[in-house]
């Protein structure tokens, strides 16, 4: 484990890459802000979805904040061990942040009837200090939890994180901050930006431990 980490702050070319994907991370994640402010000013679609007319919706905000909180700070110190994930995940969060932001152009929608809404600390910052209800298409949340479990180590970890993607799908359903298929397609987005990220190193002749 120290080797890698050795290994990989040695190389010159992984110092100067993980620099240039630090500074590409940052002005994406403050064009976000500005890309948020504009959707929650922008009237959308509300779609009727069964599942969600099956019950009220209930506040589990702390519950979904604490999983995914959690999830991250764990993660984040995990893999903090092995610098190749965890550029991986600053990559691919990258793509799924470009993704999120090209679903919402594509199809704006209103949200779900009946919202509590999900007061997100972080997501609020990044939307300009507003609480946030049109960032839909596919859940942040959940397709962040699920980037994790693909790239982090260990079995019982990734046990753990497959459930933390669930329960997190879960809660913001109950919510009614998500529609259903928001969740559903969420882990395909973060799939996708996996895939293409972990093809680019492939190709480049990169293994991932």
């Amino acid at each position: 484990m120290l080797v890698n980490i050795r290994n990989a702050w040695s190389d010159p070319a992984f110092r100067t890459e993980f620099a240039a994907t630090i500074a590409v991370l940052v002005p994406v994640l403050f064009a976000l802000t500005h890309f948020l402010d504009w959707v929650e000013r922008r009237h959308g679609v509300t779609l009727q979805d069964p599942v969600l007319a099956l019950f009220p919706a209930l506040n589990l905000t702390w519950i979904t904040f604490l999983i995914i909180y959690a999830g991250i700070i764990v993660g984040l110190l995990v893999l903090a061990q092995n610098p190749r994930r965890l550029l991986l995940v600053f990559q691919a969060y990258v793509v799924m942040v470009l993704f999120r932001m090209a679903a919402m152009y594509l199809a704006p929608l209103e949200p779900p009837p009946g919202i509590i809404e999900l007061r997100d600390p972080f997501v609020e910052f990044f939307g300009g200090g507003k609480t946030l209800t049109r960032d839909l298409f596919f859940s942040g949340h959940t397709s962040t939890t699920f980037l994790l479990f693909l790239l982090i180590p260990g079995k019982w970890l990734r046990v753990a994180y497959a459930c933390a993607t669930l329960v997190v799908g879960v809660c913001v359903v109950l919510q009614h901050v998500h529609y259903t298929f928001d969740v559903v397609a969420a882990p395909f987005f973060a799939y996708g930006a996996y895939a293409i990220v972990l093809g680019i190193c492939k190709r480049r002749g990169i293994v991932v431990n």
